[in-house]
């Protein structure tokens, strides 16, 4: 089975978020919106700190790929086989916490008052 994954475009999931990268909210229709930024410690920050971290490792991870294919002497089938573990781990894990928010909402959007 030939799996590949593509490489986790941060700036673009961040845009369809509605936030600018440094993560202030953007202004929709015209209206002006306050732009407060993200709190750093929490839960929104620790998020995005992961999804980024997974793209980077997912980034590496096709680096060192195509540094294997072209027979570089400085990478090893080790590294890249340990590199593309540990991107499949982070992504795996930001699914995970995911789909959970995803429940978690649908639990409370069904709740009765």
């Amino acid at each position: 089975m030939d799996m590949k994954l593509k490489p986790f475009d941060f700036a673009s999931a961040v845009a369809k978020a509605g936030l600018a990268p440094n993560g202030t909210r953007l202004a929709r229709g015209g209206a002006a919106e306050a732009t407060a930024p993200v709190e750093k410690g929490g839960f929104q920050g620790a998020m995005a700190q992961a999804l980024k971290s997974v793209s980077e490792a997912q980034n590496e991870t096709s680096r060192l790929q195509r540094e294997l294919q072209l027979d570089n002497p400085t990478v090893s089938l080790e590294q890249t086989m340990v590199a593309m573990n540990k991107s499949q781990l982070g992504f795996q894990a930001v699914l995970t916490v995911r789909n959970r928010m995803v429940q978690a909402y649908t639990d409370v959007m069904n709740m009765q008052v």
